[in-house]
């Protein structure tokens, strides 16, 4: 019981802080996505802002410039000496500059940066011996991936489930769910809202099963082309352009002109009204899938701060909607189910996302989840978006030789 109360306590206050870092980042990210749908001009700064994200990361942040998989990594050592009380705030400034420019980027990769770092401040002040540091990060990551998205119980495993794709960490299971729980509680009662997707056509699967295997497969594949596609924009503009801000502006040029070709800024920023139309049953043009893929890895790979999640959220329902008027189904159905599968097969993280896809569309969807979720998961390889995320069990008996590696350094195989 005296264990049970010392860590509640301690998940209490990681949970405020956390919370508090959540609203405070999606006020403020409302705000500025705002100010860029209204002046179509702020678009031309993006280079100019770029610029700005990677020198504040040069002077300031060096130490912090790997974001999530600095996290992933600290906890997966044992010696490690801690997150640094920066990360939170460069991580908030970058993450409002690079969508103030229409940026495409996310918001995950902000609010678990934030919610680590701060619950790693408090761990410091609690006098925590070094063995216990890792729940306290942990619990920060749940508040924060939690709050963001407004699902507790999806936040709650994301943290575990994230640091080896195949093996579950249970000792920090309470901690993180009341840390996840008070995180959350604490936007709603700032009266901060999420956006909710409504699913109201859900057939019995036994008549659509097939086209569930289907949709899996190319949700899968969505996934794998995504971690590509940013890992080729990442490792040749490093090459070509090593100045960080040089690369920053060239990356931001990029855009702004690819956008300007567009004549269109629904691919830029969150892209919610591009997500909300996936669910309509008119449905999206088939290519905007592809259109928010590539400028978002063109986006992450150079630099820009922000998270993967919401990106992908847009990329996969809105290859649901197309590939619902392939198959003939509701298109709010496979735009959920691609929504929540193709993250999955990106972020390796199958039973958080189909938790996370409970919690944002009902349980009426367990099965249809479960199905596209576990073969996305599978198909997308051992590949994703966070590199220092380690192979805990691998997904097929020839790739056994990865179990324990990083996933940026599988290819040395």
């Amino acid at each position: 019981m005296r264990q049970v109360g010392r860590w509640t306590s301690l998940a209490l206050a990681i949970g405020l802080a956390a919370g508090l870092a959540s609203a405070l980042f999606l006020v403020s990210l409302a705000w500025v996505t705002s100010l860029q749908t209204n002046n179509w001009w702020l678009l031309l700064s993006l280079p100019l802002l770029g610029g700005l994200v990677a020198w504040l990361y040069q002077r300031f942040g060096q130490s912090v410039a790997a974001g999530n998989n600095l996290i992933i990594e600290q906890l997966h050592n044992p010696d490690s000496v801690g997150i640094p009380l920066r990360m939170a705030p460069l991580v908030l400034l970058g993450t409002l500059l690079t969508h103030l420019g229409g940026g495409s980027a996310g918001r995950e990769g902000t609010a678990v940066q934030m919610g680590a770092s701060l619950a790693a401040q408090l761990g410091r002040c609690w006098r925590l011996p070094q063995r216990e540091w890792r729940i306290v990060v942990l619990m920060g990551m749940s508040a924060g991936f939690g709050s963001v998205f407004g699902t507790p119980i999806a936040g709650t495993i994301f943290a575990m489930e994230v640091l080896a794709f195949g093996v579950l960490r249970y000792e920090a299971l309470l901690p993180c769910l009341v840390a996840a729980l008070v995180g959350d509680a604490v936007v709603r009662w700032l009266n901060i809202a999420h956006s909710h997707y409504q699913v109201v056509s859900v057939p019995d699967i036994s008549s659509i099963w097939t086209w569930l295997i289907g949709a899996g497969i190319c949700f899968g594949l969505a996934s794998r082309a995504f971690v590509i596609w940013t890992e080729l924009v990442q490792s040749r503009s490093r090459r070509w352009l090593p100045n960080p801000i040089l690369r920053a502006f060239a990356g931001g040029l990029v855009i702004v002109i690819m956008s300007c070709l567009l004549n269109t800024r629904d691919y830029n920023g969150l892209s919610l009204p591009l997500l909300a139309q996936a669910f309509e049953p008119q449905g999206v043009v088939p290519w905007a899938f592809a259109l928010k893929l590539l400028l978002t890895g063109l986006t992450l790979g150079v630099g820009f701060k922000g998270g993967e999640v919401t990106p992908l959220f847009v990329i996969g329902a809105t290859l649901g909607s197309a590939l619902a008027q392939i198959f003939g189904l509701p298109s709010d159905l496979l735009a959920a189910l691609g929504l929540i599968a193709v993250f999955a097969g990106a972020a390796n993280t199958p039973l958080s996302c189909v938790l996370m896809g409970i919690e944002l569309f009902g349980s009426p969807l367990l099965v249809p989840l479960m199905l596209t979720t576990l073969i996305a998961y599978t198909i997308s390889g051992h590949g994703g978006i966070y590199a220092a995320q380690r192979v805990g069990l691998a997904k097929r008996h020839d790739l056994a030789q990865h179990t324990g590696k990083r996933l940026d350094r599988l290819d040395a195989d």
